[in-house]
């Protein structure tokens, strides 16, 4: 393998895990299974594919390394199109449930019967691109307006991505986390409904939903592999992936689950702050990440009591991480397939590839030549002039 990171810009820390049940309480299994039911009857549905990287495998001396890619996903480019998509019907069906005094379900959303009653919701949510995209979708596909507030950063490629769906996009000065204030203050205001994925004091049924619908992928995860991984590298963000991810598996093979490492970027470590702590902790966003989907100052507090307790290993990594690692999956060695992938979505093999190479962080991470190791490919080309300039050399 032609890169090699110096391990000495990860930072790790292995937090004491707290004892508890969020796993089956915060997401239960029929939360997963709801979800799962309603997502495969979309129009497209189909499972994405899971990599196996032997040549890559071999160059680390692991065992086997396993990149799930999203890319594919509803093509929308990325795992999100699960979460959004699904929080905004169960959104709606909730909402025409207490308008009409009857149950509604999703089913009747999609039938359109009530495509009159469900034009009078606008849904609306914050995002860095993949989850903006997502419920631009849904809202089109299920007919209500949509209303979609991004930071000042946010690349015109993602915007005209959600645009196209029919969303209304607005642009706020500051980062992701001012835009998530804005959005709030902007339905309370207007009588909207947020359909974010990050929960707060008072807000958790669509940050569920969300992670419910991410549940789809790890459920094809779990057909597609005949034991399970001894570790699965998830990226942060606001923990909403890893901590749907780590529920997923640890219902599906309970003590055999495999050990939990998330990943962020060293400029957007929430989640890793808040390990050193044990609790919840906002970090000030100082200066934008390449891995723009991960650019997130404040933990889900639903995400967090899951990730308190299945989360063994919080590691963060610098931006110059990023372009190698979307290279070397696009013009791969050793015969494994090729691979399109943006730069959130190689946060966690950029970990891998990183903590194999040293051999303190490869034995504190637990990592040796019978490790089978899960990275998810969280999103593919979300945005191609980024991923052109990337190709041909740029950092970002």
């Amino acid at each position: 393998m032609t890169i090699r990171f110096d391990a000495a810009k990860v930072r790790h820390v292995h937090p004491t895990r707290r004892a508890g049940q969020a796993t089956s309480t915060v997401l239960t299994p029929e939360d997963f299974a709801t979800a799962s039911a309603e997502i495969r009857l979309w129009p497209g549905y189909t499972a994405t594919p899971l990599h196996r990287l032997d040549g890559l495998a071999s160059a680390l001396q692991l065992g086997a390394v396993f990149y799930k890619d999203e890319g594919p996903r509803f093509g929308l480019g990325s795992f999100k199109a699960l979460g959004g998509a699904y929080a905004a019907v169960r959104l709606l069906a909730r909402e025409l449930s207490r308008r009409t005094g009857r149950l509604i379900t999703p089913a009747d959303i999609r039938s359109g019967a009530l495509g009159e009653e469900v034009a009078g919701i606008t849904l609306t949510s914050a995002t860095d691109g993949n989850h903006g995209r997502s419920l631009a979708w849904g809202a089109q596909m299920f007919g209500a307006p949509c209303r979609i507030y991004v930071h000042h950063e946010v690349s015109p490629g993602r915007i005209a991505a959600m645009e196209a769906f029919g969303a209304t996009v607005v642009v706020v000065d500051g980062d992701y986390d001012e835009s998530v204030r804005r959005t709030r203050e902007d339905a309370e205001a207007n009588g909207w409904f947020v359909v974010s994925d990050t929960s707060w004091e008072g807000y958790t049924d669509p940050p569920r939903d969300v992670m419910a619908g991410y549940g789809v992928m790890s459920g094809e995860i779990v057909d597609a592999l005949a034991a399970p991984p001894s570790h699965v590298f998830l990226q942060g963000g606001v923990g909403g992936l890893a901590a749907s991810v780590a529920a997923a598996f640890r219902q599906y093979w309970g003590r055999d689950a495999p050990r939990v490492v998330i990943v962020e970027p060293e400029l957007a470590a929430c989640l890793y702050e808040s390990a050193k702590t044990g609790d919840a902790r906002t970090v000030a966003i100082g200066e934008e990440t390449v891995m723009a989907g991960l650019s997130c100052g404040e933990p889900s507090a639903l995400a967090w009591e899951i990730l308190a307790e299945e989360a063994s290993d919080f590691v963060t990594i610098p931006d110059d991480f990023v372009a190698p690692t979307m290279r070397l999956l696009a013009r791969p060695e050793g015969g494994d397939a090729r691979i399109e992938a943006g730069e959130s979505g190689v946060a966690g093999l950029a970990a891998v590839i990183a903590a194999s190479g040293d051999a303190e962080l490869r034995a504190a991470l637990g990592l040796n030549e019978g490790s089978t190791v899960l990275a998810i490919g969280s999103e593919g080309v979300t945005d191609p002039d980024i991923y052109a300039r990337i190709m041909a050399g740029a950092a970002r």
